[in-house]
């Protein structure tokens, strides 16, 4: 084949990788397209940094085969990290390896990312309120303030040690849900705001919290939702929203997850359920997709390059938009779960059409091919 992408990963246990499904089919969509995908971790390289041992794709055989390679002259980094020693493994790869060519720039903690976005006038409007967790004092003067709060790991993604604390009459007691840092649904219950700090101290990250507004999510039957919009450079390197879905999370829980549980639903349709008038809605979807466009734009003038990101939304019971979170390295099950075939591909399509569009910029004996 032409071309060569390598997707840089992470081995969670047992030397398996996070993302096998999503990886199998970019090696089938690159197939098709004149690209061989190598997947490789920091784990793999050998022969004293000078080349690594991938992970190729072959969909006749439907298996991998691995093979002894020199770096691709691209790389699509998909490491997303559960703990601190993964993060370390990655920061150490990508200081190593500087110069290689990676796709896209590392972006920032939850609390250095509110900061970022914070700047810029055209996304500051759509922001919750969110200050860093300093201790309980704190904590009581932000549930006075706002009624409710969301208390989030700075460093945290898919729903793991979120809290929701509602004030009560007693400013010293508050109503609790939400998940530990393993993603388990913990019991709704009222508890002392001083316990609760010990509680987070427990878990050992109480010091890389922040406190967010809540926003509004909760449907009539209880179960909160939220929007996952995914924004990504296109076959020319321009930024277009690649699609927007619905997510509602099941019953107790603070979060709307897919891996926690949640569903998926078109975001017409749960805008619909909502809201009814079809000017409303259009409305909802244009001020949604701007910020989407004007997240990326700004993110990418301070970070550098960038070539997707997942955005999580929330529209308030007003028909207000308000953007809850970015994510990095996002997925793309929710189109798939929503039955739409089309988005699904062109998301997992889209990362390959920007590398192709990246490669034939460079010239051409920037190409390594790969070892016999």
């Amino acid at each position: 084949m032409s071309y060569k992408v390598g997707i840089l990963a992470m081995y969670l246990t047992g030397r398996k990788l996070e993302e096998v499904s999503y990886f199998r089919k970019l090696s089938i969509a690159g197939r098709k397209m004149g690209i061989e995908v190598l997947v490789f971790t920091p784990d793999d390289v050998v022969d004293s940094g000078e080349r690594v041992l991938a992970l190729s794709y072959n969909p006749e055989q439907r298996s991998w085969v691995r093979k002894k390679v020199g770096f691709p002259p691209i790389i699509y980094d998909r490491c997303r990290y559960h703990g601190s020693n993964n993060y370390q493994k990655l920061m150490r790869f990508r200081t190593t390896y500087s110069k290689l060519h990676y796709m896209s720039r590392p972006l920032a903690n939850k609390w250095k990312m509110h900061q970022i976005l914070s700047e810029e006038d055209s996304i500051a409007p759509h922001l919750p309120a969110t200050v860093r967790y300093q201790g309980a004092e704190e904590l009581k003067s932000f549930l006075k303030k706002h009624g409710v709060v969301f208390l989030k790991p700075s460093n945290g993604t898919g729903g793991r040690g979120i809290l929701k604390l509602q004030r009560t009459k007693n400013g010293d007691i508050c109503h609790m849900q939400g998940r530990d840092p393993n993603r388990r649904i913990l019991p709704a219950q009222f508890i002392h705001v001083d316990r609760l700090h010990h509680k987070l101290s427990g878990w050992k990250i109480a010091d890389k919290y922040i406190m967010q507004q809540g926003i509004p999510l909760q449907l009539p039957d209880g179960r909160v939702h939220d929007f996952r919009m995914l924004v990504q450079k296109d076959g020319s390197g321009k930024w277009q929203v690649t699609g927007c879905a619905g997510r509602i999370g099941p019953s107790k829980s603070v979060t709307s997850n897919l891996h926690g549980g949640g569903t998926a639903i078109a975001m017409d349709a749960l805008l619909r359920k909502r809201f009814g008038s079809s000017d409303k809605i259009e409305d909802i979807r244009r001020t949604a997709y701007a910020l989407g466009l004007n997240t990326v734009r700004h993110l990418e003038s301070k970070f550098g390059k960038i070539i997707e990101v997942g955005i999580d939304l929330a529209v308030d019971p007003k028909g207000s938009v308000w953007l809850l979170e970015v994510n990095p390295k996002p997925s793309r099950e929710v189109f798939y779960r929503i039955g739409d075939k089309e988005t699904y591909q062109r998301a997992v399509r889209r990362p390959l059409e920007y590398a192709l569009w990246l490669l034939r910029q460079k010239k051409p004996n920037a190409e390594q091919p790969s070892e016999p």
